[in-house]
């Protein structure tokens, strides 16, 4: 506000001096220039109050006529000169301020002053969000489902107008700027007390490199979620600290590469990972064998890295003749039948079309279909726009880089527990997957659950704390009752407890909670409310464990 104050004094400086100026020579004019009687002689000039008072209502309006007495022709002349003086002077004033209205710098800094005093009135907890492209934008639009409050930096003026005509319901603050500016992120909320953390998704690595440093350096205690492409940034970024490092390309090679040793570990990660509501993947194996890699920029390095696997054989084609060492390497794009052919597309049993156009990865795709029908096709999409093209080719896996990247920093963000269950998942085997994933399915009919976390603390669960601080014994199946009939389970299941160090993996029924404990669980959303109630309300959890009361005795409680 003050530099919007002082940028008004600025500009409008002349102006006030010269209004000034003009009604002080005429003021001055009519104390000087004699007066006249009503019988013709010769009276004293105006005093200054009198002339102060006659030019303050003559240069705004008509007038009222001449006071206290009928002016000498003198004061008339001088009136008249006065009139045109005030005229100028105020003209000047007004098309000063209209030039001031349509400055650009003034109109900016009158946003940013809004943008800033909106952050600093904002009283829960906020993330944000640095860039809002397509990733930026999927969180965003997550983020606001899910209630959770977000300011956005995006340097690009016409992406912050979109955003404008976006109807999000949290009515989040945008300001147009460049987050690698600590000034802007500082503005944005960096020191404020209510910020959980900073999302540096942008598509520029070093601005995404200064972020996760201003972050480290100004607030250590929140936490930072960096977007990279290349190994060296990535490095770079967990040298000093950045919480998670999201790497999309290396994160859908590992994917793809997990997918084809450990089919049944992907599907559940992929479950777990995908945007709830949404329908459940379906299993997929890709073979080993034969591969053929067509583009060897950071994506196709990523795949040359994690495809290393025994019992695939991998060809790179790319226009530089790049490729990994100890691999065989066409020269070409990979969308010509000659090249394919020479890369041995008859005998191979995948190809990903991994270059940076989604028209040549397209092209690439189908040729390979017409010359191997059967085998197994990876596209990589780099614009969303193009999602009507690549929804009509069927690929068998389809990698969209910014949906990688959003889909982890959601996970990440709203439940931490998560990134920890994953990893696990990452190192248990086959059979053990498939019967998390089967739960999983029965329970959730064919939709992506919800995961989430609780925490068996006073503010979190008030109700389940207090009862297992009085010494009440409560399993899990107890607490997975319902609370309208406790004889009919919950649609979830407890996928984890972490107590203290120890992480204990998909619990029973009989497995008995403490203080302390930190679950995550998934399930469909209604019994999350369902639960919710339970760990909120006494009355209602007394009737899920003990069945003393009913649950529609509850009051408030909706049926």
């Amino acid at each position: 506000m003050n530099s919007v104050f002082f940028l008004v004094l600025r500009r409008m400086r002349a102006p006030i001096i010269v209004l000034i100026s003009f009604y002080a020579i005429a003021v001055l004019g009519l104390t000087l220039v004699p007066g006249m009687n009503d019988d013709g002689s010769p009276a004293p000039a105006l005093s200054f109050f009198h002339a102060f008072y006659f030019v303050s209502y003559t240069a705004t309006t008509i007038g009222f006529g001449e006071l206290p007495r009928a002016f000498s022709d003198g004061q008339r002349m001088w009136v008249t000169a006065c009139i045109y003086m005030t005229v100028i002077s105020w003209s000047y004033s007004i098309l000063t301020v209209l030039a001031l209205l349509q400055d650009k710098a003034f109109l900016h800094t009158l946003v940013t002053s809004r943008f800033a005093r909106r952050v600093r009135r904002m009283r829960t907890g906020f993330y944000i969000v640095c860039g809002c492209g397509e990733s930026g934008s999927l969180i965003c639009r997550a983020l606001d489902i899910m209630g959770h409050d977000f300011v956005i930096l995006e340097r690009d003026t016409l992406r912050v107008d979109e955003l404008d005509l976006e109807e999000f319901i949290t009515n989040d603050p945008v300001l147009a700027a460049d987050a690698s500016l600590t000034a802007n992120l500082l503005m944005a909320g960096l020191l404020h007390a209510k910020c959980r953390g900073v999302l540096a998704v942008t598509n520029d690595e070093k601005a995404n490199l200064a972020i996760a440093i201003s972050v480290r350096l100004l607030n250590p205690a929140i936490a930072v979620l960096a977007r990279v492409r290349s190994p060296q940034v990535a490095a770079n970024m967990a040298s000093f600290g950045t919480s998670h490092i999201i790497n999309a390309y290396a994160r859908f090679a590992q994917y793809l590469a997990l997918a084809a040793v450990s089919p049944e570990r992907f599907h559940l990660i992929e479950i777990l990972t995908g945007l709830p509501g949404t329908r459940l993947p379906t299993l997929r194996r890709p073979p080993k064998g034969r591969w053929i890699v067509c583009g060897y920029g950071e994506f196709g390095q990523s795949l040359a890295h994690h495809l290393g696997l025994p019992g695939i054989e991998l060809t790179v084609i790319d226009p530089e003749g790049n490729g990994p060492p100890h691999s065989r390497m066409v020269l070409g794009i990979g969308n010509e039948a000659d090249v394919l052919t020479k890369a041995g597309i008859t005998h191979a049993s995948g190809i990903v079309a991994g270059s940076d156009n989604d028209m040549n990865n397209l092209s690439i795709a189908m040729m390979a279909k017409k010359l191997n029908p059967g085998i197994f096709v990876v596209v990589r999409q780099n614009q969303a726009a193009n999602d009507v093209l690549f929804d009509a080719f069927p690929a068998d896996f389809r990698m969209v880089h910014t949906r990688v990247v959003a889909q982890e920093c959601i996970s990440i963000l709203t439940t931490p527990l998560l990134a920890r269950f994953l990893e696990a998942v990452r190192q248990a085997d086959e059979s053990w997957s498939s019967k998390v994933t089967g739960k999983l399915e029965a329970l959730c009919a064919e939709l992506i659950p919800e995961v989430w976390g609780v925490g068996i603390e006073p503010h979190a669960a008030p109700a389940l704390h207090r009862a297992l601080e009085r010494g009440q014994m409560i399993s899990i199946g107890d607490l997975l009752s319902d609370s309208a009939d406790r004889e009919v389970s919950l649609a979830a299941t407890v996928l984890m407890i972490v107590r203290g160090e120890e992480a204990l993996l998909c619990p029973d029924d009989a497995f008995m909670l403490r203080t302390g404990d930190a679950l995550l669980l998934a399930g469909r959303h209604a019994a999350r409310s369902v639960l919710h109630l339970s760990l909120q309300n006494a009355n209602a959890l007394q009737y899920v464990v003990a069945g003393v009361g009913r649950r529609n005795s509850v009051p408030g409680v909706p049926r």
